[in-house]
């Protein structure tokens, strides 16, 4: 099956410490890939360079084919990227906003698109109201519209349930489960039973380093448990 991420031997380095550390995996495409561990494990920096954000060090990668320092500009074209900023204008309405987006990326009959993302993330009541005036799950939900404006091939969630209400928890797990399909996604969490129940692959890091990586066809919930206190919280490295 093709690939959908390739990292090989992977190195980000700041100074004198690794953020990563000689990282290699690889996923299919139609994975979803949850990434695990402790608070300066890695996880974010290895965001940042699937998202194009930053580079790496040394090592090479690959995103849907393309390799992310010669064609960054054509992976965003492909890829969703739901983090802790909303990456959405305050002062500008719900539908404004996903207007602005949906122009950039050249989405065909904009109004009648994000017209049926405000109905699928329960936001049209909303939509002429302005994004400052939204609680913090209304604002998370308006920017997963966001991320899927363009119809991704691959989407990353960073800690996307942060900070949400159990309302707003169950409209992400709807539009999870209505738009997994042959997408593929890689979503960093701090909660293990709720990012395994949804990953058909877990990666596990601890100060830049693979700890596992395996399908959870293969590594049942238990052990990635067992391998998080032994590996990651008493820091085996």
């Amino acid at each position: 099956m093709d690939a959908a991420i390739n990292i090989s031997d992977v190195t980000r380095s700041f100074g004198l410490r690794k953020a990563l550390d000689k990282l290699s995996f690889s996923i299919p495409k139609g994975a979803f890939l949850s990434v695990f561990g402790h608070n300066g494990a890695g996880k974010s920096t290895l965001l940042r360079i699937l998202t194009t954000l930053d580079h790496p060090s040394t090592g090479a990668v690959e995103i849907l084919g393309l390799n992310t320092r010669k064609d960054a500009e054509g992976i965003r074209q492909r890829i969703g990227y739901i983090s802790h900023n909303p990456m959405l204008y305050g002062d500008m309405t719900a539908e404004e906003n996903l207007l602005f987006f949906a122009r950039l990326y050249g989405v065909s009959e904009p109004q009648l698109h994000v017209r049926k993302l405000l109905e699928d993330v329960e936001l049209a009541h909303r939509r002429l109201d302005t994004v400052r005036t939204f609680s913090r799950g209304m604002t998370q939900r308006l920017a997963i519209a966001r991320a899927l404006l363009h119809d991704p091939e691959l989407i990353f969630l960073d800690e996307p349930y942060a900070g949400l209400d159990p309302h707003a928890v169950e409209i992400l797990d709807g539009l999870l489960a209505s738009i997994r399909g042959n997408r593929t996604f890689v979503m960093v969490s701090h909660n293990l039973s709720s990012g395994y129940a949804l990953a058909s692959h877990v990666l596990l890091l601890s100060h830049g380093r693979k700890v596992c990586f395996e399908s959870t066809q293969q590594l049942a919930l238990e052990k990635l448990t067992e391998l998080y206190r032994r590996d990651v919280s008493e820091g085996v490295f």
